[in-house]
């Protein structure tokens, strides 16, 4: 099995501490998603705020969009819509949320392959016009420390 490239370790390890593995600041987004119910993950804080599920799914979202930039390739639709903020059904569903959460992995998994699979040289060049391939990477790696924090502070909200 060939050795992976120094960068690609790099960026692979901060999209697993960012993600699953326990890491200086504490728990990952799916440490944090961890044991929380059904009931807890569609409560809101407030009117028009976001629930811990379409946190979640928002970065399943985020994960696939970034699969398909790295990769170029067409792999499918989102599963849930609308794509960006998929909407969490209205009442507690044990299998629906096992079902998002399993998604959730998934893209996680597709994201880490897709990862992994570049070629180191590609790694500074732009994905259109803003950002190049390394820092789209560790953009989706922050954006799921971003809504991790949230998640964090709504578990301690939820009564």
């Amino acid at each position: 099995m060939p050795r992976l490239a120094p960068e690609l370790a790099i960026l692979l390890d901060a999209l697993d501490r960012a993600f699953d593995t326990r890491s200086w600041h504490g728990p990952g987004l799916r440490g944090l998603i961890r044991g929380v119910t059904p009931r807890q993950a569609l409560w809101r804080p407030g009117a028009g705020r976001h629930s811990i599920w379409e946190l979640a799914l928002h970065t399943a979202y985020w994960k696939y969009a970034v699969t398909r930039r790295l990769t170029g390739a067409s792999i499918g639709g989102f599963p849930r819509k609308p794509s960006n903020w998929p909407g969490a059904p209205t009442r507690p569903d044990t299998s629906r949320w096992r079902e998002d959460m399993a998604l959730l992995e998934s893209e996680h998994r597709r994201l880490r392959t897709a990862v992994a699979s570049l070629d180191p040289r590609r790694l500074s060049r732009r994905l259109g016009r803003s950002w190049t391939v390394a820092q789209t990477v560790e953009g989706v790696a922050a954006h799921d420390l971003y809504h991790a924090g949230q998640i964090g502070l709504i578990k301690r909200m939820i009564p």
